[in-house]
């Protein structure tokens, strides 16, 4: 509905033009409307309102059956018959919705549904309903219970909305586009630019969607494509409603006059078979609203502002007889709805009655209604006497209590109300022992020692004595109902991929990550590092270092993290996988000297400590990227990388970013002392000893950990014997990101950390006194309605207080004596020394707390690590367009924003702090965060083979000159052929089906690249075997064409070379903006562990293939479009690319450079006609053979 040709004073409704409700009605307001509705204490009792008589119904006339009010004074704005129950909805221009049940109209359910906009669509779903307002679309069941709120753009101004199918809608507006929504994701999948602004009416049939425009135009829009088809100029001024039927649209507006929009009495009625206009039809009425009610006819209803309603036939003319009045009790009708049924209208007016019209004296609104659930009612016994709750002194004991002498439930001693949940009981140690694996299963005999499919529980007295920190499983079987579960948040609990028979194409990680961060994924071996790998990610100036560096080395981690990170950066919400990176970090001899490299037994099995061993991983990583960095030698291949902005001839970056340099002194009893001096990339708490629950700042525990005393033995030169040494540490200077690993590893620790919290809680009450709100949400209400400017601080609520000790600021002074000053920095001490007496204070640092990664306790062995990262204003500016900081969870592929304080509450039954990032403020300003990229055109040029015994008479490819160098656009054909290095794990169910536990390792082999045009198009110019020093599993000969040996530098005889220097390649072609052409690259793109735009893959699986419809083998669609017979016995990579890029020349031709698509859609049909004929096998020579001429019959098709 269109409101731009009404009175511009009823938007005004309230309260000027409403005065407070008095006890005296409206003299125009009927008393028998108010029914169902609640009036002041005070004003008229709803049992003395008159109940007006029932009306006698004409069979097959439209009359009035009932009236009544929605709301007081606030004009209707939608009605809405629901499609699944008996019930009538209404929304109001102040956002309340409201439903009556039945033609009776009685009031079912009343809720609001936007605090400050009107509802301006509501659409009826099975299991709730749809409410539209301005920009927001909310989805409430029928009780007022809200299932998902989601938030439009603030530009947005919505008007309609149109449900395309179950799971779809369309959302239409003032705006340029129109919006498409997944109901089942709650995410937009599409945005439909429409080229005439102002989408206010929406209607679809089984042929075309039907676009209302506010310019008075109508389109008919493609259901496939939602391309124009047609376009109805109808109206000069402005569309008022459409509806359609049949094959007959009719539409009625305004027209523009010289002094403004006048309502034009023509309705224009357009024929759909033959796409134009037929004789307007002249009504009696100003037309505002037009509805088809077919019965035995196609009868137009045609109703008016005022209250007038015509019916008559749209090829016929209209009767004055045929008009009938409904009596609005405001000036104005505003909405129309017709039921499903065609038995009733509904009418909504100015002053919020709501008029129901039948012409049945008992209709339905559905053919098939479902029945409506209501609340129980309340059974209350009739001899008691009435109890009036608004009177304070009455009584209670007029309610009579039974006498007795037994013990009531509401008496329940305390301790017997605490949850105690049951544990699952170890399995008997006699199955155990008797036990035989076989694969995964493990067989035992039945000792019959309990009574069949019965299991005794005993629960234990005290939960507390339980040691979270040496919790072991008794049993391999029923780890699922561990004991910490219920206490795990499902947010941070380890989050597992579910494989179908489609691997990961329809695992909808959107689920688990509603941000456009990138998350990382699980499976791969040795991935306990993602979180880690996430908190380096998002320290800017470690972001800008690790992209702009390369060098020569096959594994070096910081080139790996590099390309790891440009991944990060590209992808818009999509999961990376660390694969390379951790394929190098492997073979660093260090990392296994360590113990940092898990065997896949080990992680099944929880076997290592996860929070000692990411912080070890921790401090390898700094010290190797801190070696990577120092590497000054660049080769002439890599020679962009030394441009960076970072280098410099002395410290790496790395250095400068987290080393401290320290001053170690060792005082022998003999009175010799020693200094040496140190560096260090972070440091390790060190707890008192003191066990009597004495309050410790953070800032004390910190500056005893890193000006660390204590006694040892140590060799000393002048006793020349070790001898007790006292060794004390200080520090020179203070580090821009100070890294700190917990050491949290036993009970001992923990019991401290949860000591000074319950100390900090206790504080931190006693100093608010009773200032503190009890939960989150009773302060976030209280900071809403107070507000909060600047300069005022907001109490805290107390369950933000609970399991806090950790500091969000930090202190830190260099004293003149080399000593060092630590303390805690609050909002408070801010305020009252000011934001810039830091930077004035020589030595004066006070660092943020960036990242915190914790331990999680939950129910699999060995449990998992996540991490909070508190993300900084250029990422959101990156991927959102916003400049914010927001603290966000980081576990694995799962993203969630969360409160602050949730990054330093560690409930120490389940959440254990690991590593903690703190962060100097300003860091980025001190440093040059442009990024350079390093990679140039010479890694495309001629390079030397790793294998020995290759000879020019083997190479398969020509490499590119300088004047080949692609260009943007370029099209280059893609293929690559895999080796297994881990086979698949899955398990047999008890139903015979096959579950998928862990996908096969695969690892790129050969990698071709075919040039796309030129003089020499379909010659290679990259055909590289990539060279392993992992185990193979399976060569896969058939499918991949290798062969044993064809790897092994020794007596290989192709072209081998490092997959970083093929990678490196792919990489530059990617950044230069060349199209890859190939067949199945998703899968391609996702093994060698690269992030295409979307925009520069041109994939022949997609091209010829239908929805809904199977995937179709490149050897087929070679056969029937090219006629070429390919993967004969084995596959070979330059052969799949070169046909790949064939047929993406034969898409072309086919489909008219996509300006034909019916005609196409056409050939695909006839395509997967002769594939379900032939079983989608290609005929053996023998046999039927392949179409000679595919052109005669593609042209023959066509003239189908």
């Amino acid at each position: 509905m269109n409101f731009e040709g009404l009175d511009p004073g009823l938007a005004e409704y309230a309260p000027a033009m409403h005065s407070t409700l008095d006890p005296v009605l409206d003299a125009h307001l009927n008393p028998s409307l108010l029914q169902n509705v609640e009036l002041d204490a005070e004003g008229v009792a709803l049992e003395t309102l008159p109940v007006q008589e029932s009306m006698h119904i004409m069979e097959g006339v439209y009359s009035e059956l009932h009236s009544v009010v929605a709301e007081v004074g606030v004009p209707v704005s939608v009605s809405h018959f629901d499609l699944h129950e008996e019930m009538l909805w209404v929304g109001s221009h102040g956002g309340h919705a409201t439903s009556f049940f039945g033609p009776a109209l009685e009031r079912y359910s009343s809720f609001q549904v936007n605090g400050s906009d009107d509802i301006r669509q509501i659409q009826s779903l099975e299991n709730g309903i749809l409410f539209l307002t301005k920009n927001n679309l909310k989805y409430m069941a029928r009780g007022g219970l809200i299932i998902f709120d989601y938030l439009l753009d603030e530009s947005e101004d919505m008007h309609s909305l149109l449900l395309s199918d179950s799971s779809t809608l369309l959302i239409g507006g003032l705006q340029s586009h129109i919006l498409e929504m997944d109901l089942n994701t709650v995410q937009e999948t599409q945005k439909y630019a429409v080229e005439t602004p102002g989408v206010t009416v929406m209607r679809q049939t089984n042929r075309f969607f039907f676009c209302g425009h506010t310019s008075g135009k109508i389109s008919l829009r493609d259901l496939r494509t939602f391309k124009v088809e047609h376009e109805f100029d109808a109206f000069s001024g402005s569309l008022s409603d459409f509806d359609v039927h049949g094959n007959l649209l009719a539409a009625c507006g305004f027209s523009s006059r010289l002094t403004g929009l006048a309502c034009d009495r023509f309705l224009k009625v357009y024929d759909l078979r033959m796409m134009r206009a037929i004789t307007p039809l002249q009504v009696h009425v100003d037309p505002a609203f037009l509805r088809f009610i077919p019965t035995y006819t196609s009868r137009l209803a045609i109703i008016s502002q005022s209250g007038q309603c015509q019916f008559c036939e749209p090829t016929g003319l209209a009767n004055p007889a045929d008009i009938f009045h409904v009596n609005p009790v405001g000036p104005l009708l505003m909405t129309v709805d017709v039921s499903a049924s065609k038995q009733a209208l509904a009418f909504g007016d100015s002053e919020g009655c709501v008029h129901l019209w039948t012409d049945s004296p008992e209709p339905s609104f559905n053919p098939y209604s479902r029945e409506t659930e209501f609340a129980l009612p309340c059974l209350v016994d009739s001899s008691l006497p009435p109890l009036d709750w608004s009177q304070d002194l009455l009584p209670l004991s007029l309610i009579p209590v039974p006498l007795t002498t037994d013990t009531l439930l509401s008496d329940w001693p305390a301790a017997n109300s605490a949850p105690a949940p049951r544990r699952a009981p170890p399995v008997d140690a006699e199955i155990l022992r008797t036990m035989k694996k076989v694969g995964f299963i493990g067989y035992a005999p039945n000792p019959r020692t309990r009574l069949r499919n019965q299991i005794p529980y005993r629960l234990k007295e005290s939960d507390s004595e339980f040691d979270n920190f040496s919790q072991v499983t008794e049993s391999p079987i029923g780890r699922e109902e561990e004991p910490h579960l219920h206490m795990v948040s499902k947010k941070y609990r380890k989050v597992t991929i579910k494989y179908s028979k489609l691997g990961l194409e329809d695992f909808d990680f959107k689920h688990y990550n509603k941000t456009l961060f990138a998350g990382l994924e699980p499976h791969i071996p040795n991935a306990y590092c993602n979180c880690m790998i996430q908190v380096l990610y998002f320290l800017e100036p470690v972001r800008c270092l690790i992209q702009n560096h390369l060098c020569q080395k096959e594994f070096c981690l910081a080139c790996e993290l590099g390309f790891l990170f440009h991944m990060l950066d590209l992808s818009r919400g999509d999961p990376c996988q660390g694969s390379n990176f951790l394929r190098a970090f492997r073979t660093i001899p260090e990392a296994s000297a360590l113990g940092l490299i898990l065997a896949d037994s080990d992680e099944a099995s929880g076997k290592g400590n996860l929070a000692r061993l990411i912080q070890r991983w921790n401090r390898f990583i700094l010290t190797q990227l801190h070696q990577d960095m120092q590497e000054l030698e660049v080769p002439q291949a890599y020679r962009g990388a030394g441009g960076s902005s970072f280098c410099s001839s002395g410290d790496s970056v790395i250095g400068q970013l987290f080393s401290c340099e320290m001053e170690n002194c060792s005082l022998c009893r003999c009175g010799s002392e020693t200094v040496r001096t140190s560096s260090t990339l972070l440091f390790t708490l060190s707890y008192p000893e003191d066990k009597s629950g004495k309050n410790y700042d953070f800032a004390q525990v910190l500056k005893r950990s890193i000006c660390l005393e204590q006694n040892t033995q140590a060799w000393c030169d002048n006793c020349e014997k070790y001898q007790p040494t006292i060794q004390t540490r200080n520090i020179r200077h203070l580090p821009d990101i100070l890294v700190i690993n917990c050491e949290v590893n036993s009970s001992k620790e923990a019991d401290f950390w949860r000591v000074q919290a319950e100390v900090a809680f206790k504080m931190a009450i006693k100093k608010h006194g009773g200032e503190l709100s009890k939960s989150k949400e009773f302060a976030l209400a209280d900071r809403r309605e107070v507000g909060s400017p600047e300069g005022v601080l907001l109490c805290p609520s107390i369950e933000e207080l609970k399991n806090v000790w950790l500091p969000f600021s930090i202190r830190m002074k260099m004293t003149k004596n080399k000593g060092l000053d630590v303390c805690n920095w609050t909002d408070g001490d801010e305020m009252q020394w000011g934001p810039a007496r830091a930077e004035e204070e020589h030595g004066v640092c006070v660092y943020d707390l960036m990242a915190t990664v914790v331990h999680i306790l939950d129910s699999r062995p060995g449990g998992s690590l996540v991490a909070h990262i508190k993300v900084g204003e250029t990422y959101h500016q990156r991927k959102e367009g916003v400049t914010h900081q927001q603290w966000y969870l980081f576990n694995d592929f799962l993203i969630e924003p969360i409160d602050k304080h949730e990054a330093v509450q560690f409930d120490m039954n389940w959440k254990v702090p690991a590593i903690l990032y703190y962060v100097k403020r300003n860091l980025n300003s001190r440093y040059n965060l442009n990024i350079k990229n390093p990679i140039e055109a010479s890694v495309l040029l001629a390079e030397a083979s790793l294998a020995r015994k290759q000879r020019k008479t083997h190479t398969t490819f020509i490499p590119l000159m300088l004047n080949e160098m692609p260009q943007v656009g370029d099209l280059v054909g893609l293929d690559a052929e895999f080796v297994t290095l881990n086979e698949e794990e899955a398990e047999l169910r008890s139903d015979g089906t096959k579950s998928t536990i862990k996908p096969s390792h695969m690892s790129v082999a050969r990698i071709t690249c075919v040039r796309g045009q030129g003089p020499n198009e379909g010659i290679p110019f990259i055909d590289d075997y990539i060279s392993t020093q992992e185990q193979v599993v399976d060569y896969l000969t058939q499918y991949s064409g290798i062969k044993p040996g064809d790897l092994d530098a020794k007596i290989s005889s192709k072209h081998l070379t490092t997959l970083k220097s093929t990678y490196l390649k792919l990489r530059f072609l990617i950044d230069i903006g060349v199209k890859f052409v190939g067949h199945g690259l998703q899968k391609d793109f996702r093994v060698i562990n690269l992030m295409v735009p979307k925009d520069q893959v041109l994939d022949t699986v997609y091209l010829f293939h239908m929805p809904r419809k199977r995937m179709i083998s490149l050897r087929f669609l070679a056969w029937y479009f090219l006629d070429l017979k390919i993967q004969g016995e084995t596959h070979d990579s330059i052969e799949d690319a070169r046909t790949a890029l064939q047929l993406y020349r034969k898409y072309l031709e086919l489909s008219k450079n996509g300006t034909e698509p019916e005609s196409f859609h056409k050939v695909l049909k006839a395509l997967y006609e002769k594939g379900r004929k032939m079983d989608w096998k290609v005929p053996e020579p023998e046999g039927q053979t392949s179409p000679k001429n595919a052109a005669a019959v593609f042209s023959s098709v066509l003239a189908l």
